[in-house]
């Protein structure tokens, strides 16, 4: 999406009443209850005939409004706004699956995912089918009638992998199987996962879009494109709404798992969406320069980032993401013992976790993320004990570079 398309988007949504303070930000409005006029329009509003708010568990004007910018930026037909990117995911899944369904993805997965389908979806009776999601002919073969939907990360963290939505979006939509999408690593200000064939997208707005790590949230992107009506779990619904997931999700999982952003936290991450698209080309484009050094620093043995053309994801990164795959990268030392010396070296970037704070961040996947896990589990994960995770804030190249020499004791 190009900045002028996204600007006149974000900026042609109006509050949907009028602010009698004339403000040029959606108020935060911290109410949990609602005052009617009469028991007629309180019954309207209850019963989903009126786009009145009622309680703020289910709706709240702040948090409306924040949905309908990103409907506005993306095209979407509904956006459901939560507390953060795995409440997002578990109010997805929680949406599509039943017990005896199956869900297809990678062992690539970020920590917390890979817990959530293999620990708590299969207490209530759903398969986890692992496959090479770059490899179509396997992913054909593990889709059957119970198979709810196909889940990856566009840019697997921290492996960095990719797969090929077009094709894997096809093969999907010619067995009735929607694809679903966490495109956290690249933003739908660069990236609109709607035009490689993704259903469903699911983000971590506490990543790019909060302006800096200001608050926790995550975000339902339904493109309300996929017929519900070949969905074992939604075909009774296919008739009630252009969109049978959104109808679901809204009436139904979501107000019943309670995980609805908070007023406060949709406010900042509105103002973070007036800048994203700055922060954006600033953090990818340090990010880009710096794997380009990496490469050849001494004690660095490998730099993974797609950006990279000897990167054996560069060709559908490029075409997927073009320039800019986002602005995480990993790289390996020779050894774990290494790997935390250059830690405890550090000055300008920061030992913590999240991602695309305006804080360069690092840590050691092995031993934070995926310290809970075995040996056995890491490795099938792809998970190395020498590898090193950066995301990529706002400082200079020059600076960040300077970091990583001495701490490599250059």
């Amino acid at each position: 999406m190009h900045k002028k398309e996204y600007e006149s988007e974000l900026m042609g949504v109006s509050f949907p009443k009028d602010d009698p303070y004339g403000s040029l930000s959606m108020p935060v409005y911290h109410a949990l209850s609602y005052e009617f006029k009469t028991a007629a329009e309180m019954e309207d509003a209850f019963c989903g005939r009126t786009q009145e708010h009622t309680y703020s568990r289910v709706t709240n004007p702040t948090v409306a409004y924040f949905e309908e910018q990103i409907k506005k930026i993306t095209g979407a037909y509904g956006v459901t706004a939560l507390n953060s990117g795995m409440a997002a995911i578990s109010n997805i899944f929680f949406t599509l699956a039943w017990s005896g369904s199956n869900i297809i993805t990678s062992r690539h997965l970020f920590g917390n995912t890979y817990s959530f389908f293999v620990n708590t979806l299969s207490a209530f009776g759903v398969e986890v089918r692992f496959c090479d999601l770059t490899n179509p002919e396997e992913v054909a073969a593990r889709i059957d009638e119970g198979t709810c939907a196909l889940f990856l990360e566009v840019i697997t963290n921290p492996q960095m992998e990719v797969a090929d939505l077009e094709v894997l979006g096809s093969l999907l939509h010619e067995r009735g199987v929607p694809l679903i999408a966490d495109t956290t690593l690249v933003p739908f200000s660069h990236f609109l996962a709607v035009d490689f064939g993704v259903d469903i997208e699911v983000v971590s707005s506490t990543k790019y879009i909060s302006g800096g790590a200001t608050s926790l949230g995550g975000l339902i992107i339904d493109y309300g494109r996929f017929d519900w009506s070949r969905s074992a779990r939604l075909k009774s619904l296919a008739g009630d709404s252009p969109s049978a997931f959104h109808f679901k999700l809204r009436r139904e999982i979501h107000r019943n798992l309670g995980a609805y952003m908070t007023p406060g936290v949709a406010y900042q991450q509105s103002l973070g969406l007036e800048t994203l698209p700055l922060r954006y080309n600033r953090h990818a484009a340090t990010c880009r320069s710096l794997a380009e050094q990496l490469t050849s620093l001494p004690g660095i043995v490998e730099v993974t980032y797609n950006g990279l053309p000897g990167n054996p994801y560069y060709g559908v990164s490029r075409r997927q993401f073009g320039d800019y795959p986002g602005a995480m990268l990993t790289f390996d030392l020779i050894s774990k013992e290494a790997c935390f010396r250059f830690l405890d070296r550090l000055v300008l970037i920061r030992r913590a976790t999240n991602l695309f704070d305006n804080r360069s961040l690092i840590l050691h996947p092995a031993s934070t993320i995926y310290g809970s896990f075995t040996p056995g589990q890491r490795e099938t994960m792809g998970i190395k004990e020498t590898t090193l995770r950066l995301s990529v804030g706002l400082e200079s190249v020059d600076s960040l570079l300077a970091d990583i020499r001495q701490a490599l004791g250059d």
